[in-house]
């Protein structure tokens, strides 16, 4: 006989995997506009509807999270290999200093604001590090990725390619 919190786990594991679907690579959000921020950290400010005609990454991400720091070289290569696409890194770091000096010793090149409050993220519904968003043309969500990425992945750049 089985005992009540196995069955109880059992009968509870689809709907924790249900609810897990929206973090996937297909939230709610996609194929709805993009939601628009504008953020602005005394050094740059990055409002996304001035982007729009252009396909966009916004990559939420911070200077002490691990799997940022782990997909940042191939966010780079993207970046200088496919220079019409708007890289747009909004970071959640609270220390102004530690994010300088971040982007110095990491020679980033991209578009990086400092969004402390989360302001940005939480209208895409991001508590979690690294999140890329891809908006297409239209400022339409077309894709979420969850996690560190290989941005230098063929199905990842076909994918961007045919946007």
């Amino acid at each position: 006989m089985r005992s009540p919190r196995f069955l109880a786990s059992i009968l509870l594991l689809p709907l924790a995997l249900a609810s897990g679907c929206n973090r996937g690579a297909h939230p709610a959000q996609t194929g709805k506009p993009a939601p628009d921020f504008t953020v602005a950290d005394g050094t740059t400010s990055v409002h996304l509807a001035s982007y729009r005609g252009q396909v966009v990454l916004v990559n939420f991400w911070a200077t002490w999270c691990g799997p940022c720091i782990v997909e940042l070289p191939s966010l780079l290569q993207l970046h200088h290999d496919q220079p019409n696409l708007a890289i747009l890194a909004v970071s959640v770091d609270e220390d102004p200093d530690a994010y300088s000096r971040f982007l110095v010793r990491r020679h980033v090149d991209l578009t990086t604001v400092r969004d402390p409050g989360e302001t940005a993220a939480k209208l895409f519904h991001t508590d979690m590090w690294p999140e890329t968003y891809v908006i297409d043309r239209k400022g339409i969500i077309r894709r979420k990725f969850i996690g560190a990425q290989d941005w230098s992945s063929p199905e990842i750049r076909e994918f961007l390619k045919n946007l």
